[in-house]
């Protein structure tokens, strides 16, 4: 069995730095509830850095509903070569809460959720 080189560590490290970049900088993803308050519907949203996003990429969108954002966004990994996807794990999330809350959903989690949901989308609370 070969040993394990300095090459070997090197592309081990480039393979992990989304997961380091997303985990300082935009922190892990955590689960909000939403709720539609004509339906009373209750789903989950998530804020923070997407990491099932990173893996599974355009398949994130389709699973939650969003046919049209995930086709969208399968051509644009397909034309960069699956760039996008990397960039994308950074912001998914956060355009996902924002069009559901545009959309009518509220925020229905406990307060402490609610408060960090509406410290990471930049909601400001004018009560």
């Amino acid at each position: 069995m070969e040993e394990f080189e300095v090459w070997n560590w090197v592309m081990l490290a480039i393979a992990l730095l989304p997961f380091v970049f997303g985990f300082a900088l935009v922190g892990l993803q955590r689960k909000i509830l939403v709720r539609h308050p004509a339906s009373g519907i209750v789903k989950t949203g998530y804020v923070g850095w997407s990491w099932s996003y990173l893996v599974f990429g355009w398949f994130v969108p389709i699973y939650r509903g969003e046919i049209a954002v995930g086709l969208f966004h399968l051509a644009l990994t397909f034309f960069t070569f699956g760039l996008f996807q990397v960039i994308m794990s950074f912001l998914y999330n956060k355009q996902y809460m924002t069009r559901l809350l545009t959309e009518g959903w509220v925020l229905a989690d406990s307060d402490e959720n609610n408060a960090y949901a509406m410290y990471k989308l930049n909601i400001v609370n004018f009560r």
